[in-house]
This record gives structure tokens, sequence and C-alpha cells, in this order.
């Protein structure tokens, strides 16, 4: 009898140290942590009885290189650029992962890293999401305007369409986009901007025409709630900006602006896990979960990005219309819809990995100097 009580006590002193486990999860904020803390972070909760603590911020490595440097790190899970999964596994920064072996396989028994839409750009990293860097705008501006954008060059052309923009804050996306507008294809960027000589000085002269134009001018954003709720305030009647975010302004709020999808930079969004990290068997727990094939089709469910995982999109298809209305489909509104890739560039993380310095650089003296 002294014993059985003995292991019960044991028990209930140990069961609820497994029920309060946190991990905590980084992202970018808004409707896109939104989409994941409902579409999988909520269900694994319920699931595992272990808390998912959301926290939002701007991107880049720096708060992770303070927290692993110092010892005390406090994040689990961060949802990363390629390129920072890139630097971030060299630096050590980062969690290496065996796919095959640490995430589960699809339904079907496909492996995962054969369900995967491609491979990833470093072993720290796991796919989340496909989304777009294209841009949007506002009707309303253009009255009595017969042809409305539907160009990148078009974002670019401040005689017919007056008025400022809106563009990201960094060099990424930024330098890619202009130098299709100067007449550059969209498969040959970065052939271009790593082999030709002033190839970034174009690509930026470009983009200080349009913000010293008298007619446009340049309003830069960090955040991705910002480019919507610019276009909707009428400070800027153009933006770039995530595809998501304009989908979650139209169908989600009501907002009338249109998004162009020509020059589109279709790119990659990826979970890692920070090295050093507490609760790391929980968190790695909750990755599997959140990067397996319902969990990114949960997260689908309501935001317009295309999921990692190919046997996530057959739930999509299938259970159309997918969007948490109940009344919108979501493949149409994929950037990777085949009328929205009809002349796309694909992100080359490398590039950026390996010039990211270099460019900033050049790209904050830029800014510093209009």
């Amino acid at each position: 009898m002294k014993k059985m009580l003995k292991m019960a006590l044991i028990s209930i002193i140990f069961i609820p140290s497994l029920a309060f486990a946190e991990v905590n999860v980084v992202s970018w904020g808004g409707a896109y942590t939104e989409s994941q803390k409902l579409g999988y972070g909520d269900p694994y909760q319920e699931m595992s009885g272990v808390k998912v603590n959301w926290i939002d911020y701007s991107g880049g490595l720096s708060e992770v290189r303070t927290q692993v440097e110092s010892g005390n790190v406090t994040w689990n899970i961060i949802d990363l650029y390629a390129k920072d999964t890139i630097t971030g596994c060299d630096e050590g920064l980062l969690v290496e992962f065996d796919f095959d072996n640490d995430f589960p396989a699809a339904p079907d028994g496909t492996k995962a890293s054969d369900d995967f839409f491609t491979d990833m750009p470093s072993k720290c990293a796991v796919g989340n999401i496909l989304y777009s860097w294209n841009y949007a705008y506002s009707p309303d501006v253009f009255p009595g305007q017969d042809v409305m954008p539907s160009t990148i060059v078009d974002f670019y052309d401040t005689a017919k369409y007056p008025g400022k923009r809106a563009i990201y804050n960094g060099a990424m996306s930024n330098l890619e986009q202009a130098l299709v507008a100067d007449g550059v294809s969209a498969d040959a960027v970065y052939g271009v901007l790593e082999n030709q000589t002033g190839a970034v000085d174009r690509a930026i002269n470009k983009i200080r025409t349009l913000c010293e134009d008298p007619n446009g001018g340049c309003i830069f954003w960090s955040a991705g709630a910002q480019p919507p709720e610019l276009l909707a305030s009428g400070e800027v009647v153009m933006a770039t900006g995530w595809n998501g975010r304009f989908f979650n302004a139209v169908v989600g709020e009501g907002t009338n602006i249109v998004q162009v999808w020509d020059g589109q930079i279709l790119d990659y969004e990826y979970f890692a896990m920070i090295a050093g990290s507490p609760n790391q068997d929980e968190a790695m727990d909750a990755l599997r979960y959140f990067t397996g094939t319902e969990g990114l089709a949960g997260s689908a469910k309501y935001i317009a990005y295309a999921p990692w995982r190919v046997s996530s999109l057959d739930i999509i298809e299938a259970g159309e219309p997918w969007y948490k209305d109940g009344t919108t489909n979501m493949m149409p509104n994929m950037p990777t819809a085949a009328a929205n890739t009809e002349n796309y560039i694909l992100m080359n993380p490398d590039y950026w990995a390996d010039n990211e310095v270099e460019v900033g650089e050049a790209w904050e003296a830029f800014k510093s100097s209009l």
C-alpha cells in the first residue's frame, strides 16, 4: 500500500510538469502569425498540453546571436528568411535537422524530404510556406483611368500613375523588381546582379528616380501589416508587400485594393530551432506538428500562403472552398497558382547570404541620401 501511495504521489508531481512546459515561437506578427496560431499552434497546444507562446519580431538574426552568445536563450522556434537559415546554420546559432527522421511522412507514406516542395537551403531549415513579394494598388486613386496597373513597370510609371509608393525597408526584393522594371528578364535577375558590374547601382538608381520624382515618392515599410494600411489610408497609391497580407485585407477586411502578380518574387519561409534553447524535446515535437501535412494545410485556412508540403496542397484542393469563411477558394489565391506565375522571379537565398552586408551598406547609404 505504501509503495502504491508513493507511486501515486510521484505521478502527481510529474504529470503537471509536462502540462506546464512552454514553447516560444517567434514570427512576423499580424495576419501571418494569426494563421500560424490558429492553423497549428492552438491545435497542438490543445492536443499536447504544451503552451505555445507567440512572439513578434521584424526579422534578422541579431537577437538570436545575442541570446546564444550570452547563454540565455529564451526563444525556441523562429520563422526565418532562407538567407538567415544559411547564415545562422553556418554560425552555429541553429539546430541541424535530419529531415526524414525528424519530420513525419505524408499520409500516404511519402517520406518528408520527397513531400517537401523543394530542397531546403540549409540543414537548419524546415519549410513552412511559399509566399510572394508582389504589389497592390488602390483603384480609388486613379479616377478616369481606363487601364489600371498590371505590370511591375507600371509600379515605376509615375507619369501614368502619379502618387507615392510604399516599398520594403531592406534591399532584398527591391533590387530584383527594380531590375525587371528596368528591362532585365525575370529569370536573368540574379545573373545580372552577380556578374554585371554596377548592377546594384543600376537597381538602386531606378528606385532613387522613383523616390525623388515629384510625381512619386517613397515610404519605407518594415512590418507586413503596413502596406495594406498605407493603401487603405490613402498615404500611398501603390505598395509592395506580401500577398497573404493583401489577401486578408481584401477578403477579411473588405479593403478596396487590387493585387498585381507580374514581376512577383516567389519566396520561401522557414522554421528553425535555436541552439541551446530550453524545452528542446517539446519544441521539436511542436515543430513536427507545425510542419506536418495537416498543420500546414490548417494555416492556409487563414491566409493565402502556399504550404511547403505537396500533400498539404492535396488536402486544400480536395476541401475547397478552404478559406475560413467557407466560401472562398484558396488555390487560385496562392502565389504558386498558374495565373500568378506567368512572369515571376524565384528568390535566390544564396545571393543574399553571400552579399547581404555589402549590398546592405549601399542600400542604407541610398536611403540616408534621400
